[in-house]
């Protein structure tokens, strides 16, 4: 059985305190952000690019750590 992740049911709130920017020249669509994610706030796009979705993204950095291109960036809110 697969469950749900139960953040998609949370907005994020005030608390956090980083968040990540995707730089669109460097991405190369390969998905291990959208794959590694967490709370699923890492959104796919029709063409396989990918933004995301601050509402329910923690700050976490997952995503930055696993871009193999470094097109990910975590920055201070």
């Amino acid at each position: 059985m697969i469950s749900v992740p139960t953040s998609m049911m949370y907005k994020t709130g005030s608390w956090r305190i980083s968040k990540p920017v995707i730089d669109r020249d460097k991405c190369t669509k390969c998905l291990l952000c959208w794959v590694f994610c967490p709370d699923m706030s890492i959104k796919r796009l029709p063409d396989n690019s990918v933004e995301v979705d601050y509402e329910y993204c923690k700050g976490c950095g997952i995503c930055a750590e696993e871009c193999p291109v470094k097109a990910i960036t975590i920055v201070e809110e």
